[in-house]
C-alpha cells in the first residue's frame, strides 16, 4: 500500500517493477468520467499497453466483465503483467473482476459465491478516486449477474497493491461523497453489531467510524485524507467479519431496480432502526447536516412481484444473515419481514 497525497506519481515505478520484457503490457481500467479530464493525461501508458474507458452509470455486471475480458484477450497474444483499475468502487471491483477471469475458465456469474475462484489473478493494483466503499480493501467484487447481484468472494480478488492519494478525491459531487462514505460507515456498524466480530475487525471498524465521524460530522480540515483512510480500514474489517442487514437488503435494491450500492445502502439503512437503533440516529444527525436527500417511498407502490424478486435476492444472502442472527437466520427472515421493509422505503 502506498498513502499519501500526491503518491498516484509512483504508479509508473510499481509497474515498471512488472514489466520485465519489451513486449510485457498493463491494461488501464478507468472511470469515464475522467475521460478528457487532467487525470486521464497523467495515466503511465506506454505504447503497446490497452487504455479502457469503463461505464459505471450501471451497477457492473458479469456480461460487463466477460466484455472486458474478451477485449483483453482478443488485444494480444498473452496475458498482461498487470491490471490497473482506477475510478470508484465500481471500475475496482471491474479490475479485480477482470484480472480474476483471464485466469480462470468460463463467464464471471460461475463465480459469484464464496471461494469459488480456483486460480490465483493477474497482477492488478486499485486507485481509488471516491472513497468509502472499501473495495480497494476487499475480497470481493460486486456483480450483477443473470440470477442474483451477489459477489466474487475469494482471497484472490484483494489487489497486490493500492495507492491512496488523497488528491484524487477532492472535488467528488456532493451527493456522491456522501452516499460512498455512508457505505463505510454501515460497513462498521454491520460489522461491530455481527456475530462475525473478532478483535482483528473491531480495532478497525472502531477506528473507520471514529474517522466517519470526523468527515461527516466534525467536517475536518483534512477530512479528505480521513475518509480514504477510513474507506480502507471499512474494508479491512468486513474482509474479516461481514457485512449485515442493510447490504442484504440493499442488494436486493439495487439488482431489482438498479440502485448504485451506495444510495442503496442509505435507502435501506434508513429504515433499519429495529436492527441498528444506535448507527441509524448517528446516519439521520448526518443526512441533516449535510442537507442529503434520501428517496422515500420508492417501493410503496411497487407490484407484488417486483418486491417478491427483491424479497428472494436479499434472503439468499445467507453469510450477511448469519453474521445478523447467528445460524439459525433462516428461522428469523422470513419473506413477510423483508417485504414490509421493502415497503417502508
Amino acid at each position: 500500500m502506498i498513502f499519501g497525497r500526491g503518491s498516484f506519481v509512483d504508479l509508473d515505478k510499481v509497474l515498471g517493477e512488472e514489466r520485465n520484457s519489451e513486449d510485457d503490457f498493463v491494461v488501464f481500467l478507468v472511470d469515464d468520467v475522467h475521460q478528457d479530464k487532467p487525470l486521464a493525461a497523467r495515466v503511465p501508458v506506454k505504447g503497446h499497453d490497452l487504455l479502457i474507458y469503463v461505464n459505471v452509470d450501471e451497477e457492473p455486471s458479469t456480461k460487463q466483465v466477460d466484455a472486458l475480458t474478451e477485449q483483453v484477450q482478443a488485444f494480444n497474444g498473452k496475458l498482461p503483467v498487470s491490471i490497473v483499475g482506477l475510478g470508484g468502487g465500481s471500475t475496482l471491483d471491474l479490475a479485480k473482476a477482470v484480472s480474476l477471469m483471464l485466469t480462470n475458465p468460463g463467464g464471471s456469474a460461475m463465480y459469484q459465491g464464496w471461494d469459488l475462484i480456483k486460480h490465483p489473478a493477474i497482477h492488478h493494483i486499485g486507485i481509488p478516486t471516491i472513497s468509502g466503499t472499501g473495495a480497494e480493501a476487499s475480497r470481493t467484487a460486486v456483480l450483477c449477474g443473470p440470477v442474483r447481484k451477489l459477489g466474487l468472494n475469494s482471497d484472490h480478488t484483494v489487489f497486490d497493491q493500492i495507492i491512496m492519494d488523497s488528491e484524487l478525491i477532492a472535488g467528488v459531487e456532493r451527493d456522491q461523497w456522501f452516499y460512498t462514505g455512508m457505505d463505510c460507515f454501515i460497513h462498521c456498524v454491520e460489522s461491530l453489531q455481527g456475530t462475525f466480530l473478532n478483535e482483528f475487525a473491531k480495532a478497525f471498524a472502531e477506528k473507520s467510524m471514529d474517522l466517519c465521524r470526523q468527515v461527516y460530522i466534525d467536517d475536518h480540515a483534512e477530512k479528505d485524507d480521513k475518509l480514504m483512510m477510513a474507506s480502507y480500514m471499512g474494508g479491512m474489517s468486513i474482509a474479516y467479519s461481514q457485512v449485515g442487514a442493510c447490504h442484504a437488503i440493499s442488494y436486493g435494491l439495487g439488482y431489482v431496480l438498479g440502485y448504485h450500492h451506495g444510495i442503496g445502502n442509505c435507502i435501506a439503512f434508513d429504515v433499519l432502526e429495529d436492527f441498528y437503533p444506535q448507527g441509524v440516529a448517528e446516519f439521520r444527525t448526518m443526512v441533516e447536516k449535510h442537507n442529503i436527500t434520501i428517496p422515500k417511498g420508492i417501493c410503496k407502490d411497487l407490484p407484488d412481484e417486483t418486491i417478491a424478486k427483491m424479497v428472494k435476492v436479499a434472503k439468499s444472502m445467507g453469510p450477511l444473515w448469519e453474521n445478523v442472527y447467528g445460524p439459525s437466520w433462516e428461522e428469523k427472515v422470513t419473506d413477510e419481514m423483508l417485504t414490509a421493509l421493502y415497503r417502508r422505503m
